[in-house]
């Protein structure tokens, strides 16, 4: 099982360098672009879409950190295969760094674990979520691309964050009460942050016509109510290889590329919103201020 490394040590699998250097002689990096996923429904695929979309953003030459914020039951690190020693809690508490928690993974991935059975983050105060968001900041001059894996639902962690998120990538099966679900979540993300660029993906779709019906549903009440509507960012037809990839500890992108259910991910991750640019400032410093 993979180790967090030295700060040193991740710098060099970076760079050929050390990032213990003065900040002066580094080399200055490109602020991350960052997305946000997350899902109003627990159990809609939304860990599995991050792990795989964090592996096909990597194969493209990017520098991609995965962190999953469903703190208490996260597993993104079980679908990678991973046994962290720290995680988000172990920052918060001020007994790791931020860089020092993270951990490699496959295809050159990096991960953030939110720890599994932890309680610390679930009601979080502002203040901790400060301290918190602080820790994470100087991580974005680090990565090319932050992916948040939320938790789901609405927890005051995830609206601080898709208040300022430039990107967000929803994710709902076909049912009606994801789907509804989905349509609060967009809501809540809309009223906080009008500017963000936010994406839906159906996924575990039991056919192309159920695709299409739960969109047309879904864009319906959106467009009715809001005024506004995500796009369709695409849908992914339900597949016993995610199964078969999960109980591997592997992504589906790896363990069975060939499959019809990796074959969808592909589009999603050649989204055309994940390549804007990043904020002016770093999102971390203006999730923030969102907590004020």
């Amino acid at each position: 099982m993979a180790e967090a490394l030295s700060r040193e040590g991740i710098g060099r699998l970076f760079f050929g360098r050390s990032w213990a250097q003065p900040a002066e002689t580094r080399i200055a990096a490109r602020r991350a672009r960052v997305v946000c996923v997350a899902s109003g429904k627990g159990g809609v695929g939304k860990s599995i879409l991050s792990t795989n979309l964090a592996v096909l953003r990597a194969r493209l030459g990017e520098r991609v950190l995965l962190i999953d914020f469903d703190v208490g039951f996260a597993n993104d690190h079980l679908l990678f295969g991973l046994a962290p020693r720290h995680d988000l809690v172990s920052v918060l508490e001020g007994r790791t760094g931020a860089l020092d928690a993270v951990v490699p993974g496959p295809e050159g991935v990096f991960l953030l674990s939110g720890g599994v059975g932890r309680t610390e983050l679930v009601s979080a105060t502002r203040r901790e979520l400060d301290r918190l968001f602080r820790a994470l900041a100087p991580l974005e001059a680090r990565f090319d691309r932050i992916i948040v894996d939320h938790g789901a639902g609405l927890s005051y962690a995830t609206l601080a964050q898709l208040a300022v998120a430039p990107t967000l990538l929803i994710v709902t099966s076909h049912e009606v009460t994801a789907l509804s679900d989905a349509y609060a979540l967009f809501k809540r993300a809309l009223a906080a942050n009008p500017k963000v660029r936010a994406g839906l993906v159906i996924n575990r779709v039991p056919s192309r016509a159920h695709a299409e019906s739960a969109w047309e549903r879904y864009s319906g009440a959106c467009r009715k109510f809001l005024g506004a509507v995500p796009e369709l960012v695409g849908w992914v037809p339900a597949d016993e290889a995610v199964g078969a990839s999960v109980d591997e500890r592997k992504p589906l992108v790896l363990a069975r590329p060939e499959s019809a259910a990796a074959r969808a991910f592909e589009p999603i991750a050649a989204w055309r919103a994940l390549d804007q640019g990043a904020g002016a400032s770093a999102f971390y410093d203006q999730a923030c201020a969102a907590l004020r």
